[in-house]
């Protein structure tokens, strides 16, 4: 990570994963479970901001848009 925004953006999108993770978890929904995964793991690996956000926005919506 280049930049302290990347920094704090990763720091948000790991403690929104985490939220994910645990409601996941709890109510046995597996997109919300593995949304919160993905939101935590991904900012490791994306050190552009820009695509930071937009991958993050996709992902947090995934468990409003499908539904099992």
């Amino acid at each position: 990570m280049d930049s302290t925004a990347s920094i704090m953006w990763a720091v948000l999108f790991g403690s929104i994963g985490m939220g994910y993770l645990i409601y996941g978890r709890k109510q046995r929904r597996g997109i919300a479970l593995l949304s919160g995964a993905v939101l935590c793991a991904f900012p490791y690996f994306v050190s552009n901001v820009f695509l930071m956000l937009l991958i993050a926005i996709v992902v947090m919506a995934l468990p409003y848009f499908i539904r099992y």
